[in-house]
């Protein structure tokens, strides 16, 4: 009955995106998203669901890959998808309650590693996490939205990407998955003053989180561009963003 009720609420999940999406794509002002489109052409494909999925060059994947994912709530078709097709190596974070119990009671694979911490900036080990006002919702945010209840905090275990890269023995990382609900921007800024080297960048910005003529992604979108990224594939509603680095292009 637990699974049939999981399965139920999952599909009315990817229905409500789908329609979600297909509204955003058109009514949302272009001149807005210009900066979010693609600027160059690769092989890409959609793993996952409408809810939780994202573009990538699965030509770049294989079973010594290296994946991160950064904010799962109770969706990994991502993840599983990487790992089905290619047997990658998937490391995922979430320092949520409800995504590390929702975890726990999932069977996964021996390539699949879990860890119940989040990715911050600095030496910050622990961070405040408000709570969503709709106690249906999974996941939490350290910045202060309409949608969080900033009265309803929780302090959860963090670590820096240096930190993490360091303590896992990764000089490499072949997919970088990011969805962490608005705090996407400060740490992608951190990620890129590291020497970690990363081929696949995969972005959902939050711009909707913030009150904002225009969108807070476009400075760092523009920092990922100095730095080598382009992007390659964007969701219908333009938050799920997928950019590849320029050095591996000729791979594709």
């Amino acid at each position: 009955m637990k699974k049939i009720k999981e399965f139920i609420n999952n599909s009315r999940q990817n229905i409500h995106s789908h329609f979600r999406k297909t509204y955003l794509y058109k009514n949302t002002n272009p001149d807005l998203v210009k900066h979010l489109k693609p600027t160059i052409t690769c092989p890409k494909k959609w793993y996952g669901t409408s809810y939780g999925g994202f573009y990538i060059n699965p030509n770049l994947l294989t079973n010594q890959s290296v994946i991160y994912s950064f904010g799962i709530g109770k969706d990994i078709s991502f993840d599983m998808a990487c790992s089905n097709h290619h047997q990658s190596s998937i490391y995922a974070f979430d320092p949520t309650p409800k995504s590390i119990k929702w975890i726990k009671e999932q069977k996964l694979p021996a390539n699949f590693h879990f860890f119940d911490f989040g990715i911050s900036v600095g030496d910050q080990e622990f961070a405040a996490f408000y709570l969503p006002k709709n106690t249906k919702s999974v996941s939490g945010s350290t910045i202060q939205s309409d949608v969080f209840d900033t009265n309803n905090s929780i302090k959860l275990p963090m670590k820096s990407f240096a930190k993490i890269t360091e303590m896992l023995h990764h000089t490499h990382i072949d997919v970088l998955k990011i969805d962490i609900e608005g705090s996407e921007y400060e740490v992608l800024e951190d990620i890129l003053t590291t020497k970690i080297s990363i081929n696949q960048l995969l972005i959902e910005f939050h711009d909707r989180l913030f009150d904002m003529q225009t969108y807070k992604s476009v400075e760092i979108v523009k920092k990922l561009n100095e730095a080598g990224y382009h992007i390659f594939g964007c969701s219908k509603s333009f938050e799920e963003v997928s950019f590849i680095h320029a050095s591996v292009l000729k791979n594709t």
